[in-house]
C-alpha cells in the first residue's frame, strides 16, 4: 500500500498531475503528496524511506530521454542497496500554456524547465524572438517566480497558473499536439507483478567496446521475438567512450510468463555483459483523456 509519494514540486507541476494520477490507479488518493525540488531529492527522498513511493519523468516525445532519471536508475543498481524498482509508468498529455501578469508585449524573459522550453522553441521563436529564456527547476517553479512581474512569463501548465495565480496569455503553445511524458511509480524493493503487464525495463553495460559487442547483446533480444520500444545510450561516467545502454522491452503477457522470460533473459545477457540491471516488469497506463 502506498501511504506517501514523492514528486518534483513546487505544488502545480506535471510531476504532480503524474503522482495524483498514479495514486488514484493504485486506489491510494489519500496518500501524502511530498514535492521536492529537483529530480534527484524524489529519488533521494524514495531511498532514504522519507517516502514509499516516487514518480519521475523518464521520457519525452519531443526531446527524448529525461538523463537524470536514468543516471540515476543506473547509479542505484551500483549501489549496495540495489536497483530501485519500477511499479508502473504512466503516459501523460503535456499542455504547455504561456502565463504572465503582463500583455504579451511586455514579455522578455520566459522561464521553465528546460525540457519544457525545448518542446515549445518554434511557438517562443515565433511570438517572442526577443525574450530571454531562463531554465528553473520545474514548470511551476517558474509559475511562482513569475507571479506579480509584467515583464516575465513562464511556460507551465494551467493548473500552475491557477496555483499562483498567474494569468494565462496563450494556450497551448507546445509546438506538437501529441506532446506526452512517461513517468515512472518507483519503489525501494520489488513488488508483486500486476496480473498484466506490458514493459521490462532493464540497462547494460559491456565487458569492452569491442566490434560487434552490442550487437551480441541486442541479438539476445531479436532471438526471443521481443521488441524494444526504446533504447539509448548513456556515458558510463568512467572513461570516454563507455556506455551504459538504456532498453525498454514490449512484454505484453500475464505476469507468470514474464517472469518466466526475464529469468531466461536474464541467463542470455549475463556472459555478455559486465553488469545488467533489472528496473522490472511493469504496466504502461496510456493516459489520454487529461487536458
Amino acid at each position: 500500500m502506498l501511504t506517501s509519494l514523492a514528486f518534483l514540486g513546487p505544488a502545480g507541476t506535471y510531476g504532480e498531475q503524474a503522482c495524483r494520477r498514479l495514486a488514484e490507479l493504485n486506489a491510494a488518493q489519500q496518500a501524502r503528496f511530498c514535492p521536492q525540488p529537483t529530480i534527484r531529492a524524489v529519488v533521494q527522498a524514495l531511498l532514504e524511506g522519507a517516502v514509499d513511493g516516487a514518480v519521475v519523468p523518464v521520457e519525452n516525445s519531443v526531446e527524448g530521454g529525461v538523463t537524470s532519471c536514468l543516471d540515476l536508475l543506473w547509479q542505484s543498481a551500483l549501489s549496495p542497496a540495489g536497483a530501485l524498482s519500477i511499479q508502473q509508468a504512466l503516459i501523460l498529455p503535456i499542455r504547455h500554456a504561456l502565463l504572465s501578469d503582463g500583455d504579451m508585449g511586455q514579455i522578455t524573459e520566459v522561464l521553465s524547465h528546460p525540457q519544457a522550453l525545448a518542446q515549445c522553441a518554434s511557438w517562443l521563436q515565433q511570438h517572442l524572438p526577443q525574450a530571454l529564456q531562463l531554465p528553473t527547476s520545474s514548470t511551476a517553479e517558474a509559475a511562482r517566480l513569475v507571479k506579480g512581474s509584467r515583464f516575465r512569463a513562464a511556460v507551465a501548465s494551467r493548473q500552475a497558473g491557477l496555483e499562483q495565480g498567474v494569468a494565462e496569455r496563450a494556450y497551448p503553445i507546445n509546438d506538437q499536439a501529441g506532446n506526452c511524458t512517461r513517468f515512472l511509480l518507483l519503489r525501494r524493493s520489488s513488488q508483486p507483478m500486476a496480473a498484466t503487464v506490458s514493459c521490462t525495463s532493464l540497462a547494460f553495460s559491456l565487458h569492452a567496446n569491442a566490434p560487434g559487442a552490442l550487437l551480441q547483446a541486442l541479438q539476445m533480444f531479436a532471438a526471443r521475438k521481443l521488441n524494444m520500444s526504446r533504447i539509448e545510450s548513456r556515458p558510463s561516467k568512467r572513461e570516454l567512450g563507455e556506455y551504459v545502454f538504456f532498453v525498454d522491452l514490449e512484454t505484453s503477457s500475464d505476469s507468470t510468463s514474464a517472469s518466466t522470460l526475464v529469468a531466461e533473459l536474464q541467463q542470455d545477457l549475463e556472459p555478455l555483459c559486465e553488469r545488467v540491471a533489472w528496473f522490472g516488469t511493469y504496466r504502461v497506463n496510456d493516459d489520454t483523456v487529461l487536458p
